[in-house]
């Protein structure tokens, strides 16, 4: 089967997309060619550029953002759910509305993270079982929270506790160290 030419057009559209990657080695077997123009594609005409009194000011360097939280690594999940490794603090939502929760859970982990505790434990509760969509709104909110930016330059992981610390109505919520300490 011999392969099919491709038209002009279609040239100068793969040029476009090969332009915009970057291989992952060097191929010798292709020539670099500028890519023809086609009649149906027009360049633009270079404009000379415009005197402006005011030089552009500089890009703000980007402040770089903590990454997502990550599940715990298995070796300390292990230590904490035999308890070797010890849970510096709780933090009880039960009772809570969504509002009320949300703001403790903010404080309490800038808090404990500011006293250098790195392992936390948030119980949200496993909801009543019951036909209502509306039970259990802290067990699926708290986890939504925990991956808020906001809490990004807190949090550095989160997992469902173990049954001895209160299976999955509990998270082990790993914090960052603090950067004033």
């Amino acid at each position: 089967m011999s392969r099919r030419r491709l038209s002009d057009d279609e040239r100068v559209l793969w040029r476009g997309v090969t332009r915009s990657i970057a291989p992952l080695r060097a191929r010798r077997d292709e020539p670099d060619e500028p890519p023809a123009v086609s009649p149906a594609i027009k360049p633009r005409p270079k404009t000379a550029p415009v005197a402006t009194s005011a030089a552009p000011a500089p890009a703000p360097a980007a402040k770089l953002a903590a990454p997502p939280p990550a599940p715990l690594e298995r070796k300390l999940r292990q230590r904490i759910a035999r308890g070797s490794h010890p849970i510096d603090g709780r933090l009880d939502l039960h009772g809570m509305t969504q509002a009320q929760a949300h703001g403790a859970l903010l404080h309490y982990l800038r808090a404990r993270q500011a006293h250098g505790c790195r392992v936390v434990l948030v119980i949200t509760g496993k909801g009543m079982r019951a036909d209502s969509a509306e039970r259990g709104i802290l067990k699926r909110m708290v986890p939504l929270w925990l991956r808020l930016p906001e809490l990004r330059t807190v949090v550095v992981g989160f997992e469902s506790a173990s049954v001895r610390h209160g299976g999955e109505g509990a998270l082990y919520v790993r914090l960052r160290r603090s950067r004033a300490g």
